[in-house]
């Protein structure tokens, strides 16, 4: 059986996933990827150079954990290597997003990190803070490398004068929801940050308490399994842990 008729259900909601992505203009051109980790070694990727918008289900591409091949017409995105990196040194994560969401890539071109404050509960406990990655150029190994500082402690990340790479361990719906609540998000903070107030955050304890949040609703936690306990842990990892 092939693995497009094997995955039928999870081909269809890549291909929705897809299409919503360039309907919202979080991707243009031929830009932006995702991939979705099957079996151990069956990932479903997108084809290099096609519009999000126009993929078609025989348009996609199934390769393996070495990046070959394994059925597909079409060549696997260029940003392939970068995939190959996260699913190997992240095997807890099942799907991955690239996009160029307009406000959240708009803190990839800023000077400071802002997104790595806590500033609503739904950001903080879903999607975590968003470090930057150092710019390297698309579609090198050089890119795919500069992760290595950072991908045991985040699912979410802006790569430097790039764009927005956004992971989980559940499926690509659910990793395209955290794209939509990061971008609207960054909607409202550009809007506060316009107004020249400074911004408000939520308090350790505010963060805290948002532990008994990803308790409740299963979220799962950031970063590789074990590396954090609690959403303190990421916000604020250099302060004591609030008992």
């Amino acid at each position: 059986m092939s693995y497009l008729k094997k995955y039928e259900k999870e081909v269809s909601a890549f291909l929705k996933v897809c299409h919503q992505l360039s309907a919202k203009m979080f991707v243009t051109g031929f830009g932006g990827n995702l991939a979705w980790k099957l079996e151990e070694d069956v990932i479903l990727i997108t084809p290099t150079m096609m519009n999000k918008g126009d993929i078609q289900k025989e348009d996609l591409v199934f390769i393996n954990g070495e990046g070959d091949t394994k059925e597909g017409k079409k060549r696997p995105t260029g940003e392939k290597s970068m995939y190959l990196k996260f699913f190997k040194e992240r095997p807890d994560i099942v799907s991955v997003i690239h996009c160029h969401a307009p406000n959240a890539c708009s803190f990839a071109i800023m000077e400071g990190e802002h997104l790595m404050k806590p500033y609503y509960p739904e950001l903080t406990h879903e999607v975590g803070p968003v470090p930057i990655v150092p710019y390297g150029e698309p579609l090198s190994q050089l890119l795919a490398d500069n992760f290595s500082n950072y991908l045991q402690k985040y699912n979410n990340f802006l790569m430097e004068n790039h764009g927005l790479v956004s992971m989980s361990p559940l499926g690509v719906d659910w990793t395209h929801m955290n794209v939509e609540l990061l971008e609207m998000s960054c909607y409202s903070l550009i809007q506060a940050m316009a107004s020249g107030q400074p911004l408000k955050t939520l308090t350790k304890q505010d963060v805290k308490d948002l532990d008994n949040v990803v308790l409740k609703r299963d979220c799962p936690m950031f970063g590789a399994p074990g590396v954090h306990s609690s959403l303190v842990d990421l916000y604020f990892p250099n302060e004591v842990v609030l008992s």
